[in-house]
């Protein structure tokens, strides 16, 4: 008879567990937000509310039917409505889509050590980095120049790959006006070779 109360009484506080468990779910979204707890906090919370509700109809499986469909309808509500921000912007779809990519530092990044931020990098931007030459100081601008394959990325200064940039083309333009120069030269001695020499 004891074990029957007993039982009576966990079928009785399964509505109420389930809306503790939801609540405290939810506010470890509150403190650590990032969407990990929010669809079960709140299928959690609303199989409790409606166990509560039907009283002595809500059994065991009756509940778990509505956590599921509390958790599908939840799920679909933060997927659809993205309260979190990040929707319609690229994904990467592996590492080798972020070569290219840019963002600020956040942590100084040095060969062992450091974040970045990339800019549009979806719902979570932050990447561990580490730095070709030099250390990175914190809010410069950089590049990735190799996604590595976790989420350890190497990037470089985008001040130095500017100025590189810049150092190319000015040599390239260099080479073509040494080159334009010597092709000139070359042209008139071979001119000058093919014409007869006349003595007056």
């Amino acid at each position: 008879m004891s074990v029957l109360l007993q039982l009576e009484f966990l079928t009785d506080s399964i509505p109420l567990l389930l809306i503790t468990a939801g609540l405290l779910i939810s506010l470890a979204e509150a403190i650590a937000p990032g969407a990990n707890f929010i669809v079960v906090g709140i299928a959690l919370l609303g199989a409790g509310l409606v166990g509560l509700a039907l009283g002595p109809l809500a059994s065991p499986f009756i509940l778990g039917i509505f956590v599921l469909l509390f958790g599908a309808i939840a799920f679909y509500g933060y997927n659809e409505f993205d309260f979190y921000g990040g929707k319609g912007q690229q994904q990467t779809k592996d590492s080798r889509s972020l070569r290219g990519k840019t963002g600020v530092v956040t942590e100084r990044v040095t060969g062992s050590e450091g974040q970045i931020k990339i800019r549009g990098g979806g719902f979570n931007p932050y990447y561990s980095a580490r730095s070709l030459d030099e250390p990175i100081p914190e809010g410069a601008e950089v590049m990735i120049v190799d996604p590595g394959g976790g989420n350890v990325v190497t990037v470089e200064s985008l001040e130095i790959i500017e100025a590189d940039e810049i150092d190319r083309e000015l040599k390239a333009g260099r080479e073509r006006s040494n080159g334009s120069d010597s092709s000139d030269t070359t042209e008139s001695t071979a001119t000058r070779e093919r014409e007869p020499e006349f003595e007056t």
